[in-house]
């Protein structure tokens, strides 16, 4: 069965005892590798290597844990030191709206969470 959907759910108190719960399930291929990865504070100024293309670092970068595809740099959800938490969600579009260009190497959904957390 081909996944269709991600879902994303968030429950807070008082219908939690503390904190907040964060859940997500995933639409990515069966078989695809999903790893856990913690990145520490880093200082570092270079340019940011994301998935295809490369864009300016925005400053020093938060701690966070992150689940996602081993083979690339985006993150499916997860949280930073800040307590910051994110899922990603899938959007389908056939680009009405823009060049229509499917060979241009762009940001995909999963970059722009982990730039989020990281900055």
């Amino acid at each position: 069965m081909t996944p269709k959907s991600c879902d994303t759910f968030v429950v807070l108190p008082p219908l939690t005892k503390h904190g907040v719960v964060f859940g997500k399930n995933s639409d990515r291929p069966q078989g695809e590798v999903q790893e856990v990865v913690y990145y520490p504070v880093s200082e570092s100024a270079d340019p940011v290597k994301c998935t295809y293309i490369e864009v300016e670092a925005a400053g020093p970068t938060r701690a966070v844990i992150l689940s996602k595809p081993s083979w690339m740099w985006g993150a499916e959800m997860g949280a930073n030191e800040c307590g910051v938490v994110i899922g990603n969600e899938a959007i389908h579009t056939n680009d009405n709206e823009g060049d229509h260009d499917p060979t241009i190497k762009r940001l995909l959904g999963m970059d722009l969470v982990r730039y989020v957390f990281h900055f």
